[in-house]
């Protein structure tokens, strides 16, 4: 489902809770509202049974029949005003109470018109009119108690169901909101930990189950992007390798110069003497010219080797060997621009998880900018392994005695298309290595001086041997 359709879908929800609340609470509302009427005419009820009494004591007291007529008076109004809200009182007191108080109310009218008939009253018609006045009051009383509970209990019932609409609502908001936002927010998290990891160098694609949704269309648009950026590194890296093959043309040239030259003056002197040699010397003299050609063929396929594009391919490798197999690679432009290579290699290093080719373009790299970075004679190159002091990895360390890298570059000498060389340099060559080594969850890292030289330190994740 959309993200918009979801936010659609929870306020359409939200709306409806707050329908069904609104209706809830209006039903009760109409519900008091009635309550309260009916207890004003239950006060109403009381008010003029009391006045009843009053005036019947007034005539127990004075004797004054003209206090009769206003107790008629009194009791029609009260008959009236049950006869209005008979339904209500059924509802309120029962249909047993409600004869019960009519009754009441008929008996206390036929005593007091006994009472205007006979013009004198004995001791029992009074405490008869008193007992029946009191009952009266009584109902009336209670009936005017019962509607205040009832009140009181639709208040309190609401109150609690407010409440518990409040909470569940809360619940409800708390579960739909933490669903919502936490598939949002794993979804951005998967987002941003391959933008993240694209932004070191390795193109890795969002794995699992991607959402149908906006963010899952902002997945599959970094996916196509990761996958056209790798493609687009392995073109740099094999531009990146031709780039070298012209650096290393010049050297390349004088080592093979040497088997070429001697494969000449073998010939010569074979062809020249070839009458007085003997046999076993004619055979020396081929043999002689085989192991130059075959010197010449070892420069060609190492140089072959290294330009071809290759798949990953993650072994375990002795990281001092492949030093000196990446030294051997350039070592002509060491002979031809006379800087001298060290190995300094610790013989206990263990042996390191690695695509050997990609650590060994990043060998080359180092060691040709080692170069570029002197421009006389009579530099060195340093190349040391060593295991970190932990134990758990594996340092390499390529330094020059160059002119060193200026400290206003340092922080950007990573960064793709940076380069100190001008318009002779490309500036890929330390950001691709800075990829590759990153995909080994390895680091590399670069400290310089001005005129004294550069070290590029690289740490690999080591293995032990019981580890293998």
């Amino acid at each position: 489902m959309k993200l918009v359709h979801k936010i659609i879908l929870g306020n359409v929800l939200a709306i409806m809770f707050i329908a069904v609340v609104y209706a809830f609470s209006y039903q009760k509302l109409d519900l008091l509202l009635n309550k309260l009427n009916f207890v004003e005419i239950a006060e109403g009820l009381n008010a003029n049974l009391l006045k009843m009494r009053l005036s019947e004591k007034n005539y127990f007291l004075y004797k004054d029949k003209s206090d009769l007529p206003l107790i008629h008076e009194d009791l029609n109004k009260s008959a009236q005003a049950i006869d209005d809200e008979r339904e209500n009182l059924k509802r309120a007191i029962g249909k047993e109470k409600l004869a019960q108080l009519e009754s009441n109310l008929k008996k206390y009218e036929q005593e007091v018109a006994a009472l205007e008939k006979s013009g004198e009253f004995t001791k029992e018609m009074a405490e008869s009119l008193r007992e029946t006045g009191r009952q009266l009051r009584e109902q009336s009383a209670s009936l005017i108690q019962l509607e205040r509970e009832a009140v009181n209990r639709i208040i309190v019932a609401s109150r609690r169901a407010l409440f518990s609409f409040f909470c569940f609502v809360l619940a409800i908001a708390a579960t739909t909101s933490y669903l919502f936002f936490s598939k949002m927010f794993r979804s951005l998290r998967r987002i941003e930990k391959v933008a993240t990891a694209i932004s070191k160098g390795n193109f890795n694609k969002i794995g699992g189950k991607i959402p149908n949704d906006e963010l899952g269309s902002v997945m599959t648009a970094i996916n196509s992007m990761s996958e056209e950026l790798g493609s687009r590194l392995e073109q740099l890296i094999q531009s990146r390798k031709l780039a070298s093959m012209g650096v290393l043309t010049a050297g390349v040239a004088h080592e093979l110069g040497n088997p070429l030259n001697n494969i000449s003056m073998v010939a010569q002197n074979y062809l020249a003497l070839y009458d007085d040699l003997s046999p076993e010397d004619r055979l020396d003299y081929m043999q002689t010219v085989l192991d130059q050609t075959e010197r010449i063929r070892r420069v060609v396929q190492n140089l072959l080797d290294f330009s071809k594009p290759k798949k990953t391919d993650f072994q375990m490798v002795d990281m001092n060997q492949l030093a000196k197999e990446s030294l051997k690679l350039v070592q002509n432009m060491f002979d031809v621009t006379c800087i001298e290579s060290k190995l300094e290699l610790e013989p206990t290093l263990p042996p390191v998880f690695i695509d050997r080719h990609k650590i060994e373009e990043v060998f080359v790299n180092l060691l040709t900018n080692a170069v570029h970075a002197m421009s006389t004679c009579g530099g060195a190159v340093y190349i040391r392994t060593r295991l970190e002091e932990k134990g758990d990895s594996v340092v390499i360390e390529v330094e020059d005695t160059g002119e060193g890298i200026s400290a206003e570059f340092l922080p950007h000498i990573f960064d793709p298309f940076f380069s100190t060389k001008g318009t002779e340099g490309t500036g890929l060559g330390l950001s691709i290595s800075y990829g590759i080594i990153k995909n080994h969850n390895g680091k590399i890292d670069v400290k310089s001086q001005i005129g004294k030289g550069t070290t590029f330190t690289i740490q690999l994740p080591a293995h032990r041997q019981e580890e293998i």
